[in-house]
């Protein structure tokens, strides 16, 4: 404990660090604040039959990930989802499209002309997310709550028009905070904005769980007991699945001053068993909101909520299989062989019994794809365990923190914040957070 109080003054010491953290807490806040801002017209006290719709099953998920903003009829009710699902189409543009392949390839300059085109489709996403979800509180709180419509006489399609902007405005606002974050402040911003939402909906979670099993014959504390057991192991095996790394090892000669030998080092290229982090099951989540658009309509309704089922099998089948897809992609994209065994062969290096180039590039990408399929399968488990929580009797707001998206999002994010501190901490030649000096996180050790 001493050390730890210790490590804590120690963060404050760094000015550099203190503002950032100050700086991160301060835009966190703001967003918080925005959280429970009701969209103008609409009386707040009147919002109980909509809070109650969006607490369970796949809207439910989304309500939790903005927070609750969802449920509130909040100016950040979509949150950063829509900027989650332009990154996905952005990012599978880039496989195929021999344009934004090209970006790809340009650094700095290519990054920020593909996160320019991002916002761009972001705007359009949500010029059909936005009436999308105005018609759908238009259905779910009673028509008394609307008073712009009935106080000041405004129509509904003026109401409809005004809100659409509002909620365009905040989402967009929402990322803008985010990028503020990542340049200012600590950690990566639009991953900590949507961390922030799952934390704070777990009070709300935890006492519905514990007020469920002790005021009910339905297990009691012993129940309660085995379900925190059961959650503290899931939360270690999510631990042990970001930070899986697996090296291969790569010799070479470092050369200087001309063609002087300095003599071979042995290295590794740090291969992870899961690369991609919790990036596919944040891609696979935005994709299975989709049906959520279709449920307004009489022909595509039964399909809708065939999908839209949580705890149904089509719905995990296809949302597993999501996962181990955009784990491959997202891995592909990260991590490229190609210009892996071009830097190797440029530098000199090689691996022993492999030919440089093409021969190295298939050797890399082979490893690569053996690594990553344990990684993928064990991520979509992951991701599907809040399912079989609910089919146990698990609340269904507390069964969404035994796995999936909440629960790596969790681990994911805070490890490499903790990271980004104790780089910070070292390199001003403090101790770091953990007694090795070294943490692991998403991006590798």
């Amino acid at each position: 404990m001493k050390k730890f109080i210790e490590t804590i003054k120690n963060i404050f010491k760094i000015e550099e660090l203190r503002k950032r953290l100050v700086y991160t807490f301060l835009l966190v806040l703001v967003y918080r604040i925005g959280t429970f801002i009701v969209l103008p017209g609409i009386d707040g006290t009147l919002l109980a039959s909509l809070q109650q719709k969006t607490s369970e099953g796949l809207v439910g998920l989304l309500n939790m990930f903005s927070g609750g903003a969802f449920g509130n009829a909040s100016i950040f009710a979509l949150g950063v989802m829509p900027y989650i699902s332009a990154s996905i189409v952005i990012q599978l543009l880039g496989m195929f499209v021999p344009y934004f392949k090209k970006l790809q390839y340009e650094g700095e300059s290519g990054r920020r002309k593909m996160n320019q085109l991002t916002r761009y489709l972001t705007i359009g996403i949500l010029l059909i997310q936005c009436p999308a979800y105005i018609a759908s509180i238009h259905n779910q709180i009673p028509s008394s709550a609307f008073v712009a419509v009935n106080v000041l006489g405004w129509s509904n399609f003026a109401f409809n028009v005004v809100s659409t902007m509002i909620l365009m405005g905040g989402s967009m606002f929402v990322v803008w905070l985010g990028e503020r974050i990542t340049d200012r402040g600590i950690g990566n911003g639009i991953s900590l904005i949507i961390m922030i939402g799952i934390v704070a909906r777990l009070p709300y979670a935890l006492t519905a769980e514990i007020g469920e099993k002790l005021t009910t014959t339905n297990g009691g504390l012993l129940l309660l007991i085995v379900e925190f057991v059961m959650l503290f192991f899931v939360f270690v095996a999510a631990i042990a699945l970001v930070q899986a790394v697996r090296k291969v090892p790569v010799q070479y000669a470092k050369r200087i001053q001309g063609n002087r030998q300095i003599g071979g080092v042995r290295e590794y290229i740090p291969l992870k068993i899961n690369a991609a982090g919790v990036m596919p099951i944040i891609f696979a989540q935005a994709l299975m909101l989709f049906p959520l658009l279709f449920s307004q309509w009489d022909a595509t309704r039964g399909l809708a909520a065939t999908l839209g089922d949580y705890t149904g099998f089509w719905y995990n089948f296809i949302f597993g299989s999501l996962v181990v897809l955009f784990t491959y992609f997202y891995t592909a994209v990260t991590v490229n062989p190609t210009m892996m065994a071009e830097d190797m062969k440029k530098r000199g290096g090689f691996i022993p019994g492999v030919k440089p180039g093409k021969k190295t590039m298939e050797y890399l990408d082979s490893i690569l794809s053996k690594v990553t399929f344990p990684g993928a399968i064990f991520l979509a488990l992951i991701a599907i365990l809040p399912a079989f929580a609910m089919i146990m009797g698990i609340n269904n707001q507390f069964a969404s923190f035994y796995g999936g998206t909440s629960l790596l999002i969790l681990v994911g994010v805070v490890l490499d914040t903790l990271q980004q501190i104790e780089g910070m901490l070292l390199l001003r030649h403090y101790d770091g957070l953990m007694k090795t000096g070294r943490l692991s996180g998403r991006s590798g050790m």
